[in-house]
């Protein structure tokens, strides 16, 4: 790019900047100086493919999706926390919002996630102890007793079941006299990334993506600020995908449900902004900033060039962030709190919307009250005292980040390539019932060619520690400690008889005839394609239960069952 153009994107984006919103904050440097809120190359310098960088705020978005960076807002602090019954978890809640967190992420435990009742024989020794128990509306009024709705964006890391537990929260907002359509937050729901790698699905692909477009129609009408749909990389990476094949998973991922709304007739314009995503933060520092600024820059370019996307809200690739969970070790559990705050630097520095640090003995157990602490403390920490937040994507035209973004970005193309040439050979007329990418994703799914390419990867990863090409400290290097045992929290076993008696009341006081009836009209919709959140809804209202919702549409989709892999 020649320096006459250089300069004029320079003007452009002083404008913006100018006219934008700021933070009551000191942008100075620990010495007192002054910084710029973004850097470029200097007046009167050529760059080659300064297009593809640009200034913050500006198409592609590979520097951010605002001309002022962290300056116009921070990131969102979101610790992700749930334990035991959901009165346990509602007093984490409010610590944590005490505490300086500015929103709320919710960890359910595995009969939630799996749409089973805590009373169902297979929660036996599960309830409570991966995440918080939600069984019913009931439940979820309590987690969240006390904290406003309408003011406060929530989280909730769930797919198999996302879509009633979802309207269970609707519930709990109209019980709490808050109107639903205020609502702000995201909603996991992404059932591609459970085939492909956490493996909790609840049903058949195709019948899944069906409640998934109903759902994206519904919150498109009538929540218009809530996500429904956060496009989960995270589980891709924390079971053995390369940063390359997390980013390329995720967006392909991401295609495939803007191929759902487009097929459902819905005006990318309006639906796109609705899909936000979700990425792990892992050790290769600068690689991981280099996959973010990548992931907008693809994101930004697909939506325009291959899905017609005008603005630049249906351009914009929103994350969220984790810090790397399978980077957490048992070993030297201290060093963790390390890891965690580069894992989390990487994030700000690669432009993270919001973001959750893991805590320092979760490898061991869910988070202490202490841990938990020390992992928001990191976040503020970052926030408040490295000047981080000052200067829009500091680290952009540095030599070796672009050349990694270059790189990433080239990578995860070849990827996509291979996701539509399966496409071709599943539908070789070129007639996709939804679209060329989400053709190929299903296909990828059908014949575990995802669950392979994760597999060799993890393979690969851990034969180079098993040599020792690569280190992890307290583990295969520096083994000598002074550490002693953590105190981690424990779940008491009478959490999980408390719930199963408490629901086993609460359905013996409702009307059962009104349950019944409600489920029936769900059915009805399942049957004549017809948009099942409204009977759904009404059947939470009714308090029908997680588990009879799930089993109901079990019973007349069936389950899923992986192809097996050797």
């Amino acid at each position: 790019m020649d320096a006459d153009a250089i300069e004029e994107g320079r003007r452009r984006w002083q404008a913006r900047y100018d006219k934008a919103r700021k933070r009551d904050a000191d942008f100075t440097t620990l010495s007192g100086d002054p910084v710029e809120p973004a850097y470029g190359p200097r007046p009167g310098d050529t760059y080659e493919g300064f297009e593809r960088i640009g200034w913050p705020g500006e198409y592609p978005f590979t520097r951010g999706l605002y001309p002022t960076g962290y300056r116009g807002r921070t990131w969102t602090i979101r610790q992700f926390a749930g334990f035991g019954n959901a009165e346990q978890t509602n007093e984490r809640y409010k610590m944590i919002l005490a505490a300086g967190g500015g929103g709320l992420s919710v960890a359910f435990d595995m009969p939630t996630l799996m749409g089973r009742d805590s009373d169902d024989p297979r929660s036996l020794g599960e309830v409570g102890h991966c995440g918080v128990a939600i069984d019913s509306a009931a439940d979820m009024e309590i987690l969240f007793k006390d904290i406003p709705l309408g003011d406060v964006t929530t989280s909730m890391t769930i797919s198999g079941p996302a879509v009633p537990v979802f309207c269970m929260y609707l519930v709990a907002a109209e019980r709490q006299g808050v109107d639903p359509g205020v609502l702000n937050g995201t909603l996991q729901t992404d059932i591609f990334k459970e085939y492909i790698a956490q493996k909790e699905w609840l049903f058949q692909p195709e019948p899944h993506l069906r409640l998934i477009g109903d759902l994206m129609e519904h919150c498109a009408r009538d929540i218009p600020a809530y996500k429904p749909l956060s496009v989960s990389g995270y589980h891709i990476r924390e079971a053995g995908a390369t940063a390359a094949q997390e980013l390329a998973y995720t967006l392909a991922d991401g295609f495939g449900y803007v191929e759902l709304g487009l097929s459902r007739g819905l005006d990318v314009d309006t639906f796109a902004p609705g899909l936000s995503f979700f990425f792990d933060a892992h050790l290769d520092f600068f690689e991981e900033i280099a996959k973010f600024r990548a992931a907008r820059r693809i994101w930004a370019r697909w939506m325009k060039e291959t899905y017609g996307a005008k603005t630049d809200k249906a351009q914009w690739l929103r994350f969220h962030t984790q810090t790397a969970g399978v980077s957490l070790t048992a070993q030297q559990p201290y060093n963790n709190v390390v890891r965690t705050a580069v894992e989390a630097l990487s994030a700000v520095l690669g432009g993270t919307n919001s973001l959750h640090t893991n805590a320092l003995d979760e490898t061991l157990a869910l988070p202490s009250a202490q841990a938990a602490e020390i992992a928001l403390r990191t976040q503020q920490v970052l926030m408040e005292e490295t000047g981080v937040a000052n200067v829009a994507d500091p680290l952009g035209g540095s030599w070796y980040v672009e050349q990694l973004t270059d790189r990433i970005e080239a990578d995860a193309e070849k990827i996509f390539d291979q996701i539509k040439e399966r496409g071709a050979r599943a539908h070789p007329d070129g007639q996709h019932p939804i679209g060329p990418i989400t053709s190929g994703i299903l296909r990828g799914i059908e014949d575990g060619w995802f669950t392979g390419e994760i597999a060799e990867s993890a393979f690969q990863y851990q034969q180079s520690l098993e040599k020792g090409d690569k280190r992890v400290v307290g583990v295969n290097v520096h083994h000598g400690s002074v550490t002693g045992d953590l105190e981690i929290l424990r779940v008491s076993h009478e959490v999980e008889r408390e719930q199963v008696r408490v629901l086993g009341s609460r359905k013996d006081a409702r009307d059962d005839a009104r349950v019944k009836s409600a489920l029936e009209a769900m059915l009805a919709a399942a049957r004549d394609g017809s948009n099942m959140i409204g009977p759904m809804l009404d059947a939470v209202r009714a308090e029908a239960t997680l588990g009879e919702i799930c089993g109901v549409l079990r019973d007349e989709w069936g389950t899923y069952t992986e192809p097996p892999g050797f």
